[in-house]
């Protein structure tokens, strides 16, 4: 299945990476890595995570604590937020309600 980043998930997902890589060096690309796997994992079995709100999924991230929602749409996969879990919901939750 396709995947694609709402802009604003891309930017989450870009941020997280670069704030781990400056932290230490080649653990931004750790990051990354355990993303593309849920991306990867989402892709190939959508309907695997619970539903957590109306049609938006939630896939956790191995190791950081990071979540992926997301949503199929047709035959594509919609990622509404690459998502620190400390961060206020109502974020992405005003992404979830747009179509």
């Amino acid at each position: 299945m396709n995947v694609r980043f709402v802009p604003e998930a891309q930017t989450e997902f870009d941020d997280a990476a670069d704030w781990y890589e400056r932290k230490r060096a080649g653990l931004g690309v750790d990051v990354v890595a355990k993303v593309r796997d849920v991306i990867h994992r989402i892709s190939v079995t959508p309907r695997m995570h619970q539903i957590v709100y109306r049609d938006v999924r939630r896939a956790v991230v191995a190791r950081f604590p990071y979540i992926v929602l997301y949503r199929e749409v047709g035959n594509e996969i919609v990622v509404v937020a690459v998502f620190h879990t400390s961060r206020n919901p109502a974020v992405w939750l005003s992404r979830a309600d747009s179509p």
